[in-house]
């Protein structure tokens, strides 16, 4: 009797969108007439979700993970702005023909996820920000200097990672090693990310980061039910940052995870997971 499909066993898929990008993309668990699609985080590849965190989201529903325009193993070049990175993310979720739609997005993948609510408001039903801030929020440009320099690392390796992702804390830490142990336990990984990529999305972060108020506005357009959370200390994404979007979006619930930085949402899976459900169940 074949196993269960897990976060780790899931196949990689291919599909074509209009564009001529061809995304590479994993679907799997108990399906729903709504599935959920993630959106990754900065320099992210489909390798780089925490299968633990998606085995529990999946066990209550469908759950679609992918790669952008350029990004791991999907085909062409990547952009450099948020706006197109959007654009060629609805050419993917066009590609699958979904109709209705959840949506989380992770830092970067949250960028992307707000123009994708603002764009096709009636694709996306219910809207997960973690990790992310909002365009033209204050504090977010270009990242300070430590945080640029971690990014901006050749050949970044686990302590790099550790750095950014989680908080200076022994606990912190060990929740991060933990994390890492999981990040290995698929055997057919994907393609890994570029130089050329990174340097796209960074582009398009700093773009996304101008301060500026009036861009603070378009939150106000995002009328679907918004769950927004981070960890206490996000260096990438300011936690305050987090309230921001809380406060500006109509219809926003804020949590904020203890003891936890960037990845907050590796560190605390479970937790984070079991609210992720009980929202879009909801």
């Amino acid at each position: 009797m074949l196993g269960k499909v897990t976060a780790t066993t899931v196949a990689t898929q291919t599909i074509e969108g209009a564009n001529g990008v061809r995304y590479a993309y994993r679907r799997f668990g108990n399906g729903g007439d709504v599935p959920l699609v993630l959106f990754q985080h900065f320099t992210g590849t489909l390798d780089f979700w925490d299968p633990a965190l998606l085995d529990a989201l999946a066990a209550e529903r469908e759950v679609i993970i992918f790669n952008n325009t350029g990004v791991g193993s999907t085909s062409g070049t990547t952009p450099s702005t948020v706006q197109q990175m959007a654009r060629d993310a609805l050419t993917f979720i066009d590609a699958l023909k979904l109709r209705k739609i959840d949506v989380l997005g992770f830092s970067l993948g949250g960028f992307i996820a707000q123009d994708i609510a603002l764009a096709r408001p009636r694709l996306v039903r219910r809207l997960v920000l973690a990790g992310t801030a909002p365009q033209g929020g204050p504090g977010l440009h270009g990242w300070r200097q430590d945080i640029y320099d971690a990014t901006h690392t050749d050949n970044p390796g686990a302590g790099t990672l550790l750095y950014i992702m989680f908080k200076q804390t022994p606990t912190s830490q060990a929740k991060g090693n933990e994390y890492l142990g999981r990040f290995m336990e698929r055997k057919d990984r994907d393609a890994p990310g570029t130089l050329a990529t990174r340097d796209a999305q960074y582009d398009a972060v700093v773009e996304w980061g101008i301060p500026d108020h009036n861009k603070l506005e378009r939150l106000a357009a995002i009328t679907q039910p918004t769950f927004v959370a981070n960890g206490d200390a996000d260096y990438m994404c300011p936690t305050r940052l987090t309230h921001l979007m809380g406060g500006l979006i109509p219809n926003a619930r804020v949590k904020i995870y203890p003891d936890a930085g960037h990845g907050f949402l590796w560190q605390h899976h479970g937790e984070f997971a079991a609210d992720v459900n009980a929202f879009l169940a909801n």
